[in-house]
């Protein structure tokens, strides 16, 4: 199974956690249809974590907690799919689940089965409780031969938080998207070690094994499993606009029959979706680079990185010729950012400029002498979709 897009939709972990069960699940498909997110792009509807019952049954089979899911998981999968949407779940790589119940490991041919009689069509796989005894990227090889093997397409969205150097080795395994990143949590501070983290790995990313910076914070409002502070609505902007600019799935994971307005308005963005499924899916770049002192380097990595990690301005070539333009400002004081075109290729011996579009209002400005030059609020940003035009 091959799959072009990052993944878009929901998960239950970051509010709801243990809590968990058949009628949040069914009621967050209803709303995900009825409020048109599924319109913008969102499919997906995933159960995480502690679905089951903490043992395995005589078959060797993992079992759906009868209280949670009374009517079973092959009764949330047909009603997901009425919807048009598609089915999640989780399982993890080790012998527990993150939450303490039971994980595939030895049985995931087992798992893979039952995952395909329930109708699933995606797996996040996480990497809780894994033996050290063997190598992860042996684990995740196991369950993807046996999702492969199943007789039923099901995404492959491999967890291991960038453990035991998984860059080198994820695309190998057949895995669909891997985790880039340590786990979120609803806090500023929580979104920009993420979004940093990211920058030292986009060059693993790509079509068919996407980079995958966790789920989304947007709407949470200090409120829930993963809550701490909260953020600004500034802040969910700028979380949800890195996140489309490095082509991060999509993954809403706020209770969404309480989404406020500015969380809709956020989520629903069209020109920040646009980008983050385009189908050309080239890496982003930086346009403001420069000699950057290397804070959590170890004894065999450079003093100094060419990642600006606290203001970047990010491009990415979009498949029809346009461009996406990004600016991010994760200081705690106001920032006055510039880049030259000819870092773009367009250089003044093309004759070209740029005609650029904000995606938060809609204005279009035109560059001027070669030199792009923004003025950023703290903690917030600036996205443009970008179209080269004559001077």
């Amino acid at each position: 199974m091959i799959i072009n897009r990052p993944p878009m939709g929901w998960n239950s972990w970051n509010t709801f956690g243990e809590n968990i069960n058949e009628k949040v699940v069914m009621e967050t498909a209803d709303f995900i249809v009825e409020s048109g997110l599924k319109d913008c792009g969102y499919e997906y509807v995933i159960i995480d974590d502690c679905w089951s019952l903490r043992e395995r049954n005589e078959k060797g089979e993992i079992v759906p907690d009868p209280e949670k899911f009374p009517h079973g998981m092959k009764y949330v999968a047909d009603y997901i799919h009425s919807k048009g949407l598609k089915f999640g779940m989780y399982s993890c790589a080790g012998t527990l689940t993150c939450a303490r119940y039971p994980g595939s490991y030895d049985h995931e041919f087992v798992d893979a089965k039952c995952f395909a009689e329930w109708e699933i069509d995606y797996l996040k796989y996480d990497f809780c409780f894994h033996p050290h005894s063997t190598f992860g990227h042996f684990l995740y090889k196991r369950m993807a031969l046996a999702l492969a093997n199943c007789g039923r397409d099901i995404v492959l969205a491999a967890c291991s938080w960038g453990d035991e150097n998984t860059k080198t080795w994820i695309k190998e395994t057949g895995a669909h998207t891997w985790r880039s990143t340590g786990d979120i949590n609803d806090s500023w501070e929580s979104i920009k070690r993420l979004a940093q983290e990211q920058m030292q790995v986009t060059e693993y990313n790509g079509n068919g094994c996407y980079n995958d910076m966790d789920m989304l914070v947007v709407g949470m409002n200090g409120e829930g499993n993963v809550a701490l502070t909260g953020c600004t609505k500034e802040e969910y902007k700028t979380h949800f606009a890195y996140w489309a600019m490095m082509g991060s799935p999509l993954i809403i994971g706020c209770d969404l029959r309480k989404a406020d307005a500015d969380a809709m308005e956020i989520l629903k963005n069209k020109m920040l979706i646009e980008i983050d499924q385009d189908e050309a899916y080239r890496q982003p770049f930086y346009i403001n680079g420069g000699r950057y002192f290397n804070k959590s380097r170890t004894a065999n990595e450079p003093l100094y990185e060419y990642y600006p990690l606290d203001a970047p301005i990010l491009v990415r070539f979009l498949a029809n010729g346009d461009l996406a333009i990004g600016a991010f400002n994760f200081r705690d004081r106001k920032e006055n950012l510039f880049a030259q075109l000819d870092s773009i290729g367009l250089g003044e011996c093309t004759g070209k400029t740029l005609e650029m579009t904000s995606v938060w209002t809609g204005e279009t400005k035109k560059v001027t002498n070669g030199t792009i030059l923004l003025e950023l609020e703290p903690h917030s940003c600036e996205v443009y979709r970008a179209r080269v035009v004559d001077k």
